[in-house]
């Protein structure tokens, strides 16, 4: 759980707030950037089982002759989910994860007004559980 419970419930969105597990997730989130230089999280959201982020990797300069390879998105998702669950002491992480390429402005503003709008639309998401609701 990545939110905290308010009483016998989960926080409605305009009352979350993360759990214990939840800020050590968003302590790695805001580490990517000091990790690898040309990668950047444009947006993101925690949500009470899951999260969302607007990735950006960069390819730029070059160091002493060869140019500077972003890293995959798998190497950074992997080393999160590896950060937490070492922090942690388990996992809490589903094996695989869903990505997708933003190919215009347009979709970028769709995406991040999804981002802004899903900790108020998290009962009708579709990694809802009812066993994750306790109101």
């Amino acid at each position: 759980m990545l939110w905290k419970p308010i009483g016998a419930r989960i926080a409605h969105p305009h009352e979350q707030t993360l759990s214990d597990i939840g800020e050590v997730v968003n302590t790695a989130i805001q580490n990517i950037p000091t990790i690898y230089s040309n990668v950047r999280v444009d947006k993101y959201v925690i949500m009470p089982n899951h999260l969302h982020m607007i990735i950006k990797l960069y390819s730029h300069g070059d160091d002493g002759g060869r140019l500077i390879i972003a890293p995959t998105i798998s190497s950074i998702i992997r080393l999160l989910k590896s950060y937490v669950s070492k922090e942690i002491g388990f996992s809490i992480w589903q094996k695989s994860f869903h990505d997708h390429i933003i190919r215009n402005e347009q979709e970028y503003r769709d995406i991040c007004d999804y981002i802004d709008q899903n900790p108020q639309k998290w009962q009708e998401d579709c990694y809802f559980t009812k066993s994750s609701d306790h109101s």
